[in-house]
């Protein structure tokens, strides 16, 4: 069980929010294989103050979409107050704050990842949400700026001080970005260093590799992130791992393609069809990959209508198990 604030969660996985990725059609899709805790994508606070049409649908939602957090991005304590007052409108269970992410137009802003070059800032936003709403706050930060200027164990220190319920550690510096290796010891560090809980985060894309960060940095959580993309199922075959040690078979291709026929109704129905299709496209790569199927990755690509789409996920259903070893 994870518990952040007054919101328990019997999952120790939750989905990370991912730009232009964790609308409401994915996070209902990775509910329905175990995911407990999910998060928005993350939400320009300046964006939600001027109440933007396209960040306002961003915030949907529906009673099977909880528990559910709002991740939050900003650096002008005013402008956030304001979006705080928009959010108190939604059914959210936690406000996530978002210090991590390495994009440079954000950092460039004094925002995301650029915050952990300023950690009384940080602090100070910090207190501004938490003086503004009656939700539990989290935090998400990196391990540092680079690898001269390692600092989350302050960073996070001060975030408790500040007042947060939990914090959510990527194990990579900005400079990194996404680039790699994952440091677990300075997760480690982390939670050693706090009382409030702490989930890990990076390269949790298998069962395998999210039992080695959570074991490794001891943490009380673990966030998934690239690794649910086309992939739904790790949260039931992480969670039976964890449990029993028995790593589940890969699903069936009539499991995959039912799973795809499903989320592509649900993106249809929440965005209409033409922008429906056209963005289901990249997770119908997603659900392919490891597929031999290039040329009918091609057609999705090309697909303008629902009709299309199906036809061709049915097309992937009928191939010759040798074409679809993954």
């Amino acid at each position: 069980m994870l518990s952040i604030g007054n919101v328990t969660v019997v999952s120790s996985l939750v989905l990370a929010p991912m730009a232009g990725i964790s609308d409401l059609p994915y996070r209902l899709i990775n509910r329905s294989f175990g995911c407990g805790l999910a998060f928005t994508e993350m939400i320009s606070a300046t964006a939600l103050a001027y109440k933007s049409r396209n960040t306002l649908k961003m915030l949907s939602a529906t009673d099977q979409d909880r528990p559910l957090g709002v991740q939050i991005l900003g650096g002008d304590p005013e402008i956030i107050k304001r979006a705080l007052d928009i959010l108190a409108g939604y059914p959210f269970d936690i406000i996530d704050f978002n210090a991590a992410c390495p994009v440079s137009k954000v950092v460039s802003g004094g925002k995301g990842a650029g915050l952990l070059r300023e950690p009384v800032k940080l602090e100070r936003l910090l207190k501004v949400i938490i003086d503004n709403t009656s939700l539990p706050v989290t935090v998400k930060i990196r391990s540092g700026w680079d690898e001269a200027s390692i600092n989350a164990v302050d960073i996070a220190r001060r975030a408790q001080d500040a007042g947060v319920c939990g914090l959510f550690i990527h194990g990579r510096t900005k400079t990194q970005g996404y680039r790699g290796t994952v440091d677990y010891n300075i997760i480690g560090k982390v939670k050693e260093s706090l009382k409030i809980p702490v989930i890990a985060s990076g390269d949790a894309l298998t069962p395998q590799l999210i039992k080695k960060l959570l074991a490794e940095t001891g943490c009380d959580g673990a966030a998934v992130a690239r690794g649910a993309l086309g992939n739904p199922w790790i949260f039931r075959d992480a969670a039976e791992y964890l449990k029993s040690g028995a790593l589940p078979c890969r699903p069936e291709i009539s499991e995959i393609t039912r799973t795809m026929k499903e989320h592509l109704d649900l993106i249809i129905t929440f965005r209409g069809e033409k922008t429906g299709v056209m963005h289901f496209r990249k997770f119908f790569a997603w659900y392919a990959k490891g597929m031999n199927i290039k040329k009918l990755r091609a057609k999705a690509f090309a697909a303008n209508t629902s009709d299309e789409m199906v036809r061709l996920i049915d097309e992937l259903q009928a191939m010759p198990a040798s074409e679809l070893s993954r």
